[in-house]
């Protein structure tokens, strides 16, 4: 018998009641929704106040070449198509790097440059999208320009062909392309709102105290037929202290 009364109490334990944990939340629900709220406002101005705006300049490079004077044929079109794989690697090689820093006027290393960059084939196309990444964004558009130049004049002479050309110049970018307030803002109320609730429910779970007629009967299987209330009376209370004194 108390073997199975044993059984009975780590099964009711075991046991969420979703609901009433729903219920206890519900009762909570002026703490989730400040600690949200102080999440919220946390993150916004975090972002704005100790993470530094980065700006993203852009140019773009056509990779074909006319194989015949102002001709383009098929095999001009496929070779362009293979060669963008090349020239993404190629700009990105220390003569180049070391270039740019020297013409500029950088403050970098090699290392640090190509981690602004990012060299990508448009897809279904013959076109390369240079992106540089700086907390100047006339930085950031000088470096996209000059990249594109030193493609043009030192890729054809490295490969022995004419291409590529600049498509597109970088111009200045006036927003920032990170980070990103509101992703930010968002993250930061549901990392705050799975937290609090987190932690409020841990501890609903971890309250195993008896409360209900319900919970007694979940514990033992039968239902209480009565229930005493811990009553006692004010003006009986002051007596008992009279009596004392």
């Amino acid at each position: 018998m108390d073997q199975s009364r044993e059984n009975i109490i780590e099964d009711s334990q075991d046991e969420i009641d979703i609901g009433e944990l729903l219920r206890y939340l519900k009762t909570k629900w002026i703490v989730i929704v400040a600690v949200f709220l102080i999440g919220v406002i946390g993150a916004g101005v975090g972002t704005k106040c100790l993470i530094t705006p980065k700006y993203t300049a852009v140019s773009k490079l056509y990779v074909v070449s006319a194989s015949g004077k102002n001709i383009v044929n098929l095999d001009d079109l496929r070779l362009g198509t293979t060669l963008s794989s090349d020239y993404t690697e190629l700009l990105k090689t220390r003569p180049i790097c070391n270039e740019i820093i020297s013409d500029l006027g950088l403050d970098y290393t090699v290392s640090q440059l190509k981690s602004m960059i990012s060299i990508v084939p448009i897809e279904d196309t013959r076109l390369l999208t240079v992106s540089v990444v700086s907390a100047d964004p006339e930085e950031a558009k000088n470096i996209a320009n000059t990249l594109a130049d030193k493609a043009v004049t030192y890729l054809p002479k490295l490969m022995g062909i004419s291409a590529p050309n600049i498509a597109e110049e970088a111009i200045t970018p006036a927003v920032p392309s990170s980070p990103s307030t509101k992703k930010n803002v968002a993250l930061g109320g549901i990392l705050a709102l799975a937290l609090i609730v987190g932690i409020y429910t841990v501890r609903f779970l971890m309250d195993d105290t008896v409360k209900t007629a319900e919970d007694v009967e979940k514990i033992i299987g039968v239902m209480p037929l009565t229930v005493i209330l811990e009553y006692q009376d004010k003006d009986k209370k002051k007596q008992g202290r009279h009596r004392r004194k």
